[in-house]
């Protein structure tokens, strides 16, 4: 397994296999990491379904679904370090990736917001608000003296739909637009607006949504 690892040769629940074999060590868990990316729908579901749910899954046990979240927060704390180190559209894909593994595997939608400085580069991942299944509060006010605070130049919205592919409601432009305008006087300007839904993240930038 290791061989064939480091000759990248891996298929992806064999990847999870070698993860697992080093958090439950002398067990074939071969039939767990299959039984969890027949159940998540793939390896990235698995890292990012929530604690509780991994628990759940027979033959798995705190610790081991603890090792997994483990391998989730490293990856976001990755993400993070590369776009506080350079302007974020160096590489999409980066800023992407980091909201889908944010916000992948919720529940409940979640607002964020991502707050950059005159480099683009991002200074602060604020989780505005938490709501139910279908809906989050936004408060465009306080977006704007948070970003006063921070002296930010830029901010990047981003938020989930549990609901499986269903991209930006015609809600969640209307409240794009608002916050645009809100932060428009003072320079303050809006990269783009990211809906996670499904695995899939939806740009409001790339849909031709900010005007």
């Amino acid at each position: 397994m290791r061989r064939k690892f480091l000759d990248d040769k891996l298929a992806d629940y064999e990847l999870l296999e070698l993860l697992l074999g080093y958090a439950i060590p002398r067990r074939d868990v071969r039939p767990l990491a299959r039984g969890l990316v027949e159940k998540f729908g793939g390896v990235y579901p698995v890292l990012t379904a929530p604690l509780d749910r991994l628990i759940e899954f027979p033959g798995m046990g705190r610790n081991t679904a603890i090792f997994i979240k483990a391998i989730h927060k490293i990856m976001i704390a990755g993400y993070r370090s590369e776009l506080g180190s350079r302007p974020i559209f160096r590489d999409d894909r980066a800023l992407a990736n980091y909201c889908l593994l944010k916000l992948s595997g919720k529940d409940k939608e979640e607002v964020h917001v991502l707050y950059l400085d005159d480099k683009m580069c991002l200074l602060s991942d604020d989780l505005h608000s938490v709501g139910t299944v279908d809906w989050a509060t936004t408060y465009p006010r306080e977006i704007l003296k948070r970003a006063l605070e921070l002296n930010a130049r830029s901010v990047v919205l981003m938020h989930n739909h549990p609901t499986p592919n269903t991209s930006f409601s015609v809600e969640d432009i209307e409240i794009t637009e608002q916050i645009k305008n809100l932060l428009a006087p003072v320079n303050i300007g809006v990269y783009d607006h990211y809906v996670v839904s499904g695995g899939i993240v939806y740009s409001a930038r790339n849909m031709f949504l900010l005007k």
